[in-house]
């Protein structure tokens, strides 16, 4: 039986609809329709908030609910990351890891792999966020870890990967074309990062085809006048998009501003949330509102999705349906999944989200049910 799910307000991802319902059946949303127009056959479901939007998507997150998975790969960190997501209207995520050896590696695609079969929900695929970085830019990587790469390695890590292998930022100045072309021909999302490339090695990337970047302004060659580096050339590019950490911490809120401004839909939220952990190849700390290093160094972030919303709408100014995009249709868009996530329309997955009129997150629908 079909359910129509009824609310004040519903933000389809592209505009705001009063007095209408949303039609779910077997997962997926069906259409839209007014409220005095639902068919008699459909079970109702008055939803008591303000505005029903598409769920989130978190596109780079390493750890959560105490969890990381770098430390303690197996599917049952996978499912408390999820947990974690789903605390912040987050249904789908790119679980993340950090520059490792290759052999950890390999095991977390296998542990993702393992999530899958038996059922796990919501994991996208991996992230792998190096070991292709530029030591110069390393933040919070280990150096140890960090290498250039070849044909050969990368061949291995699709062969293993296959089927959960989604994504991975690399330091393009680092990387000969060859190997970055044959990660985006196999369906690997490659995003500039860690970089400290100049603006024309950055824009040949870019031109090669390199859809994203990650972490604007974190870890990479910055904006100068006589030097533009990897943020003037992210700037710079009509196509390239890029994620986001927006919890003052990262990034200023006055420079998440300023890049809105010049970015429009090409800027996007990620969390970068990581979970505190004392062994391992990352030990991260909690310290006033985010995670560092033993030394002091910037980590990781403690945001949830609906926190850097309320962050871009409270402290950044950005109208609450774009700040919305930025969690939603915009990553689905880096997917290339935009018809199918990030928006309410006909034919979509039914991943919703209720909120109330402060931006707290009142329910999270997955698949039509919750």
């Amino acid at each position: 039986m079909a359910t129509a799910f009824i609310a004040r307000e519903v933000f389809t991802g592209h505009e705001i609809l009063t007095e209408k319902a949303v039609l779910v059946n077997n997962g997926r949303i069906v259409d839209i329709v007014p409220v005095t127009a639902i068919p008699a056959s459909c079970h109702t479901r008055h939803l008591e908030g303000y505005m029903l939007a598409p769920a989130f998507i978190d596109l780079q997150i390493y750890g959560g609910n105490g969890k990381l998975f770098s430390a303690e790969m197996t599917t049952e960190a996978l499912d408390a990351v999820y947990e974690y997501c789903l605390q912040g209207g987050c249904t789908h995520f790119m679980i993340t890891l950090a520059t490792n050896s290759i052999e950890k590696v390999v095991q977390g695609l296998e542990v993702a792999r393992r999530y899958r079969a038996g059922g796990g929900k919501g994991l996208l695929g991996v992230h792998l966020e190096g070991p292709y970085l530029n030591p110069v830019r390393k933040g919070a990587h280990a150096e140890r870890f960090i290498k250039k790469p070849t044909l050969e390695e990368i061949r291995m890590l699709l062969q293993k990967g296959k089927d959960v292998f989604r994504m991975m930022t690399l330091a393009p100045e680092q990387c000969d074309r060859d190997c970055i072309q044959l990660l985006m021909d196999n369906g690997v999302i490659v995003s500039a990062g860690h970089s400290n490339a100049t603006y024309e090695e950055a824009m040949n990337g870019f031109y090669q085809g390199i859809p994203a970047a990650t972490h604007l302004f974190n870890a990479m060659s910055p904006l100068q006048g006589r030097q533009p580096g990897m943020v003037g050339a992210i700037y710079d590019h009509d196509d390239v998009r890029v994620s986001i950490v927006c919890d003052g911490f990262h990034t200023d809120f006055a420079s998440v501003r300023i890049s809105k401004k010049i970015m429009e839909d090409r800027l996007f939220f990620i969390t970068d949330a990581v979970a505190e952990v004392h062994y391992g190849e990352y030990i991260h700390l909690y310290k006033e509102g985010r995670f560092v290093l033993p030394d002091g160094t910037l980590s990781g972030s403690a945001l949830t999705m609906i926190q850097a919303i309320r962050n871009g709408v409270e402290k950044v100014g950005i109208p609450l349906p774009e700040a919305l995009r930025m969690a939603s249709l915009y990553p689905a868009t880096v997917l290339g999944m935009e018809k199918h996530y990030g928006v309410i329309q006909a034919g979509a997955h039914a991943d919703l989200v209720l909120l109330d009129e402060q931006l707290n997150l009142l329910r999270v629908i997955t698949e039509g049910e919750g």
